[in-house]
């Protein structure tokens, strides 16, 4: 997937590396599988601001995305190729062979016309959802599930995949994208391949109000703020904060934060590096 760097014709196209967007093959979405999408600012039901720096950004649709993949055994073929405003990855519209339509995470390398199919007698092509008792051992997958028939949770973003590294048991460990090594259960199911939208990572903003466009609004620095306001705030001139650290408190480097009461924890083989 290529990006294009802009003339500088413009301050913001100065440094501005973008989306090619070659691989989409259309910019009309699927009007079924369209659903309403309210902004809400960083507000809460009271009006009150509770997550800062958000707010503004372009009206969007939120398009439904078959994260469940449960229509086993029916042959789908890939329609268009699309650009999701929700997500880094790029999504495609499957039309199964009774006419359903459905939204899923477009893998790289899917073209208009591939056919693909999920359940127990899919073969291990790119797009296939597949459950992990019956994925070969060192496929790339994505969209993986954590429990089974819930939806895909795992590796859902621009480039990102896991690896099938071995089954023990009722349980198959898959390396993460972060690099932890995590026992999932078998009846889960996985999509073959790595997701579309790889170079989402190169790409270059070029101005700030690309950022006010996707709705963040602008962010102080805690060093610049008064003691009351945060903890690596005061001083005199331009002091530095101390150790970084959030507004409330937690370090920023080197504190452990996850929880060691989760459920899951014991299912970790080994944490990310």
């Amino acid at each position: 997937m290529p990006v294009k760097k802009y003339n500088p014709i413009t301050p913001g196209t100065r440094t501005r590396v973008g989306n090619a967007f070659a691989e989409v093959t259309t910019d009309k979405p699927e009007k079924s599988l369209l659903a309403p999408m309210r902004s809400k600012g960083g507000r809460n039901d009271s009006g009150r601001m509770t997550v800062r720096y958000r707010g503004g950004g372009h009206k969007r649709r939120y398009r439904i995305i078959d994260f469940k993949r449960d229509k086993d055994g029916v042959p789908a073929t890939i329609k268009t190729i699309e650009y999701d405003p929700n997500r880094t990855a790029f999504i495609a519209l499957a039309v199964y062979a009774d006419g359903e339509k459905r939204y899923i995470i477009a893998p790289k390398g899917l073209k208009v016309g591939d056919v693909i199919e999920s359940g127990s007698n899919a073969q291990p092509n790119t797009g296939n959802a597949m459950f992990l008792s019956k994925i070969p051992l060192g496929s790339y997958i994505h969209n993986i599930e954590m429990q089974p028939g819930k939806g895909a949770a795992l590796a859902r973003s621009a480039g990102t995949y896991g690896v099938l590294t071995g089954r023990e048991g009722r349980y198959a460990s898959v390396r993460m994208p972060s690099g932890e090594v995590r026992r999932i259960l078998l009846t889960c199911k996985a999509v073959i391949g790595v997701t579309s939208n790889a170079d989402h990572a190169l790409e270059v903003k070029g101005k700030a109000g690309r950022n006010r466009w996707v709705g963040k609004r602008p962010r102080t620095r805690g060093v610049a703020m008064n003691p009351v306001d945060h903890p690596m705030g005061g001083g005199e001139g331009r002091a530095s904060g101390g150790h970084p650290r959030s507004r409330t408190g937690i370090f920023a480097k080197g504190q452990k934060t996850r929880n060691n009461k989760k459920h899951s924890s014991k299912l970790i083989i080994s944490k990310r590096k």
